[in-house]
């Protein structure tokens, strides 16, 4: 099991979320557990190489 961060609000009838590390791919649901389901299937195609030249936000320390 792995642990991920999103984010998530409502938005007229959808829910809508990202993840953290990947914010430039959104989706959505009709319920927050229909946006879960969503998230789920996102991550796994996100971290499956199945979409070319994902983009990720990282971190580095300078000074």
């Amino acid at each position: 099991m792995q642990t991920v961060k999103y984010v998530y609000w409502q938005e007229d009838d959808a829910w809508l979320g990202y993840f953290t590390e990947y914010p430039d791919y959104w989706t959505q649901g009709d319920t927050v557990d229909d946006l879960l389901e969503h998230l789920k299937d996102l991550h796994a195609d996100l971290t499956s190489g199945q979409i070319p030249g994902v983009r990720k936000v990282g971190e580095l320390v300078v000074g």
